[in-house]
């Protein structure tokens, strides 16, 4: 069954709670909705680290056009939204243009996470090393397959074991 957007933002969830200091780190994305941004990169990661000023401060990395590609660099800011249970948050890379970050899926140990829009038109599947483990990767897809997630745009990331 094909759900429309406004039905399926209706029913986007994020978790409900993450600790944002076990949160931060380095993560390794492993896959995507490709985006514009994003275009060429290889070994794709992230790192957060908390602000003592209240913020997080995002570093996102790639190499572009191969693996051994010259690295791209991005920093900005994420804001924790209130009463969210820090599953929420709005990244900004450049003044004023905030954008939605929302965490829905959280691993125990916080090995994985998976992120998106209310709108379901970003996806990020991010684990803490560079290769995810088969068997946790479809279970990530089966629940976002039940999420409503049209998982024909999902991209794998390359990146080096």
């Amino acid at each position: 069954m094909l759900m429309s957007s406004t039905s399926a933002n209706a029913q986007l969830q994020t978790v409900p709670h993450v600790d944002i200091a076990q949160y931060a780190g380095k993560w390794y994305e492993i896959a995507s909705f490709p985006q514009r941004f994003q275009r060429g990169c290889h070994c794709t990661t992230a790192t957060y680290t908390v602000s003592p000023k209240g913020f997080v401060v995002v570093e996102n990395r790639c190499n572009k056009d191969s693996v051994n590609g010259k690295v791209s660099y991005i920093k900005g800011k994420a804001f924790v939204e209130a009463n969210s249970g820090n599953a929420k948050l709005k990244v900004q890379f450049f003044w004023p243009f905030r954008a939605k970050y929302w965490i829905i899926d959280l691993a125990d140990d916080y090995s994985y996470a998976v992120v998106s829009h209310p709108n379901m038109k970003y996806l990020w599947i991010l684990c803490r090393k560079p290769v995810m483990e088969d068997g946790t990767y479809k279970a990530i897809l089966a629940r976002l397959e039940a999420k409503g997630f049209n998982l024909s745009k999902l991209q794998r990331t390359i990146q080096l074991p």
